[in-house]
């Protein structure tokens, strides 16, 4: 666990930084200097691009990831690569061809609630494609086991870039339409930044030639678009289904409420960054021993460490919800069912990495394709009647099905589960900090009331988890902290 470890701190900070920038922008330029409407449209085409992105991509981030590690030579290696490279394409052009064809009807289809949306759909395709070669190269550089930077670029950069381009918003520099392009041209140079990177780790060498797995490979990418994209779609289908079904500025209050529930998963996908390669190795040269032990070690840490942002979030909500516009603040439901499921989420550590990684991710094909049905007809059901909690309804039923699903699997499968006698103490820990805290609000403004419980969480949520020693991990990077 040491690499792992080690990036995945390292990831972990650059992600809250890229969060606590983020968090800016959510909560306070959008809903201050941009309407509702508008802000609900960006959150609309960014959310449809992130759904789109996995057929854009084709499935070779996954790919990559899955049988990079299994050629030797570097002939092998540049053959391999150079289909990554071009393989989306298959996929890109014609759905450009049908896209610019059918343009008006699919137009018709999305803009019957909100016609604001017609004059906009073209750029859910151009930042579909920046999503997805972004991931293709941010792959590329994680098979070399270099994930910091891609890490930055995925969370910081684009965020620091629209931070500044809401502030020319704000001084009239941009108009609201000019924004919105400007926001897709931010996702199209992150792109070329992070290929240009890929490309300095690992040279591209155009090779067009066959090799060994070439008919598995195109297999496995095809299936593990739909598996690859589950996260995607249960965490995004709400959002474009809410622009469906109801008025467009109720993305935007919905969208705030995911957004600060949202940061519980940034450890998890922290960690996946660097994990995920690791598990494929693991699974390339049979280490049923070593998976294992990375299985419960990086759910007991994920699980830990996301554990205490939920603490944090939670007991502080409605506090923080005095910060931001009263319209916005409706989405407490939202921020604490989005939560538990990202809790959830954490504490499965690399089950994902197992199941995609391993021989039986046509298994995530089938979980997938079941879980995004019922997400849909969920999102069918209850959207017309609770709105925008009902989205949270639904997204949170999903995702508990989904991983309870993956876990009896990978238990049955490979005979091993993340779970501990640890993962237990951690839980309770954690119910009893939610019972004890969140009903003791102190009598002063809500900076100072925010500040005073995380000390008081931190603190007492720390001195448990060290004085326990519930994680050799983090108990080791406690002793060097207190030697230095």
């Amino acid at each position: 666990m040491g690499v792992v470890f080690t990036q995945s701190v390292k990831n972990t900070i650059t992600t809250y930084v890229g969060f606590f920038i983020g968090a800016i922008n959510v909560l306070f330029l959008f809903t201050n200097f941009l309407s509702d409407s508008y802000f609900g449209l960006i959150t609309f085409i960014l959310s449809t691009a992130n759904i789109m992105m996995p057929l854009m991509a084709f499935g070779t981030n996954n790919t990559i990831i899955k049988f990079y590690s299994i050629f030797k030579t570097r002939q092998s290696q540049n053959s391999f690569l150079t289909l990554m490279m071009f393989l989306p394409l298959a996929i890109i052009i014609p759905a450009g061809f049908v896209g610019y064809v059918s343009f008006d009807v699919i137009g018709n289809w999305l803009s019957q609630k909100n016609p604001i949306i017609k004059d906009y759909i073209w750029l859910i395709y151009i930042a579909a494609i920046s999503f997805a070669y972004f991931e293709v190269f941010y792959a590329w550089s994680r098979v070399q086991m270099q994930s910091v930077f891609g890490n930055f670029m995925k969370e910081v950069f684009h965020r620091l870039c629209i931070t500044f381009l809401l502030l020319a918003l704000y001084v009239n520099y941009l108009n609201a339409e000019q924004l919105i392009l400007a926001i897709v041209w931010v996702y199209m140079l992150r792109m070329v930044l992070m290929a240009i990177y890929a490309f300095s780790l690992k040279r591209p060498v155009l090779k067009f030639s066959n090799f060994k797995s070439l008919s598995n490979i195109l297999k496995y990418s095809a299936l593990i678009i739909i598996a690859g994209s589950v996260t995607n779609i249960i965490l995004e289908i709400d959002k474009f289904m809410l622009g469906y079904y109801i008025q467009i500025e109720n993305v935007a209050y919905y969208g705030v409420a995911i957004y600060i529930a949202s940061v519980i998963g940034v450890p998890s996908s922290s960690m996946d960054q660097i994990v995920s390669p690791l598990t494929a190795k693991l699974l390339n040269e049979n280490s049923p021993m070593e998976l294992k032990k990375l299985y419960q070690k990086s759910s007991l840490t994920l699980f830990i460490i996301s554990g205490f942002i939920f603490l944090l979030i939670i007991l502080n909500i409605n506090e923080l919800y005095h910060f931001i516009p009263e319209k916005f603040s409706g989405g407490l439901v939202i921020v604490i069912l989005i939560g538990i499921a990202k809790l959830i989420d954490n504490l499965l550590g690399n089950n994902n990495a197992i199941l995609f990684n391993s021989d039986y991710y046509k298994m995530g094909l089938v979980f997938g394709v079941l879980l995004v049905g019922t997400t849909i007809i969920l999102n069918v059901i209850f959207i017309p009647i609770y709105g925008i909690n009902g989205a949270a309804y639904a997204t949170f039923i999903a995702i508990v099905l989904y991983n309870l699903s993956k876990i009896l699997f990978v238990q049955y499968a490979f005979k091993m589960n993340p779970f501990t006698i640890e993962t237990v103490k951690v839980a309770i820990l954690i119910v009893c900090c939610v019972l004890l805290f969140y009903f003791w609000e102190f009598p002063f403004n809500s900076v100072i009331n925010i500040a005073l419980k995380t000390v008081t969480v931190t603190v007492s949520y720390g001195l448990m988890v060290y004085g326990l020693n519930l994680s050799e991990d983090i108990s080791s990077i406690i002793n060097k902290l207190i030697k230095r």
